[in-house]
């Protein structure tokens, strides 16, 4: 105890650990130009040719990336998971299993499509648990949404085995893990369909936008009805005659991407392995470097720790006392930290504060998943209905990595772990 800084002894990181994200601390002058391109080119409509626009050249390069057959490039990751669901039918009557842990918007998306959401545990994988996945399934559930956490893939292997044999969709919520692997496939392309968000905050960015992708053209095909009211006019114009749709147009949502936001995305993507490679290297030595027996906590359960964007870092503390004794002796040494789940700070990650997902609150009463007279179903919502997310997130102590880290600064940050851990 006496040489831990808290008690007034050597910071264990005497420097500030460079800040910075993913592509977005590598924006250069490569888009500033690519953008500029499109403005003096006047091509800034993605129908004006479309076989040769940014979007359509961006969603190739992100179905190659990906070794998907489709995608489709939307304002948001919200909407990419809104459209995954309704191109694989899914909506009123329909219930959508979905982790406690994870973005509002994923539960949000659920709703707009006209489903229910089932909020599922999480386990030591911060992902979905299986276990309570098959637990909450019933005669009315029809897809599961897997979400990769903060960079970390889910247990993709055991939650393809249950969707699969309990017949149900898989969807993957690739927003806050794009690049990441699980085993020999880039995580997205496992389950029937997939999303990336394109915002800010996310592993690429052109500022706010989102993917969706699939290998089932059918369900790429509503993907694009969904998003483009337009379509079957544009389309026409594009060819000699009407294109050949294998199902029916619709209309419903306008979600058409814009040239500008392509052209960066498509520059974006081309530094995301480089990206990746810096962060991975990060995170490598922190694991490496960390004591194999820590005393105060366990390291967050990893399928594959090589396809981790590492991006984050995630230590679960045997209790939440002890987490924020680590967390106060982390920062003394100069390593910022928190447990995920504490104390005024209402993280919409988190469920209990899915405020209008608990009050079941729909935008019109005619549009109501839970009153639907298609839903057989019934679900109730607590802030406490998911004790063991919040007992885990309440002692999971989370750190950001960069690639403005090195190998040397993941030293330093192991180095203060483990002082104190032994020393507490």
């Amino acid at each position: 105890m006496a040489d831990l800084a808290l008690n007034g002894g050597p910071r264990a990181i005497a420097e500030a650990l460079p800040a910075g994200h993913v592509t977005r601390s590598l924006i250069d002058e490569r888009e500033v130009e690519a953008v500029a391109a499109v403005i003096r080119s006047g091509q800034l409509f993605r129908f004006a040719d479309h076989e040769t626009s940014q979007c359509t050249c961006f969603e190739r390069e992100a179905s190659a990336y990906l070794g998907v057959e489709h995608s489709l490039l939307v304002p948001s990751g919200t909407m990419g998971l809104v459209n995954c669901l309704v191109g694989l039918g899914i909506g009123p009557g329909a219930e959508v299993l979905v982790p406690a842990y994870t973005y509002i918007a994923t539960a949000a998306a659920v709703v707009a499509a006209g489903a229910v959401p089932v909020i599922v545990e999480v386990d030591e994988s911060l992902g979905l648990d299986p276990a309570d996945l098959e637990a909450k399934i019933s005669p009315s559930s029809a897809a599961v949404i897997a979400v990769h956490m903060q960079g970390v893939p889910c247990r993709l292997n055991a939650l393809a085995e249950v969707c699969a044999r309990r017949g149900l969709a898989l969807i993957e919520d690739c927003c806050q893990a794009i690049g990441a692997r699980y085993f020999d496939r880039v995580t997205g392309s496992i389950g029937a369909a997939g999303a990336w968000s394109l915002n800010y905050f996310k592993n690429i960015t052109c500022g706010e936008g989102g993917l969706c992708f699939t290998s089932d053209y059918a369900a790429y095909e509503r993907m694009c009805f969904n998003s483009e009211p337009g379509l079957p006019m544009w389309m026409r114009d594009q060819r000699d005659g009407e294109p050949d749709w294998q199902g029916e147009p619709f209309s419903n949502l306008g979600l058409r991407a814009n040239e500008l936001m392509a052209a960066m995305l498509r520059v974006q993507l081309s530094k995301l392995e480089t990206a990746l490679g810096r962060t991975r290297a990060v995170k490598a030595t922190v694991l490496a470097e960390l004591d194999d027996a820590p005393t105060h906590y366990q390291r967050q359960m990893v399928d594959d720790p090589a396809g981790d964007c590492g991006i984050s870092l995630a230590l679960i503390c045997h209790d939440a006392g002890t987490a924020q004794r680590m967390a106060a002796a982390l920062c003394a040494e100069g390593l910022g930290t928190g447990a995920a789940h504490r104390e005024g700070f209402p993280d919409r990650h988190i469920y209990r504060y899915w405020d209008s997902i608990l009050s079941k609150r729909a935008w019109h009463p005619g549009v109501d998943p839970w009153r639907h007279p298609l839903y057989q179903g019934s679900v109730e919502y607590s802030p406490e209905m998911c004790p063991r997310t919040l007992d885990l997130l309440g002692r999971t102590l989370r750190f950001g990595l960069n690639v403005n880290m090195t190998p040397d600064h993941g030293k330093q940050i192991a180095a203060a772990i483990n002082k104190v851990d032994r020393g507490l």
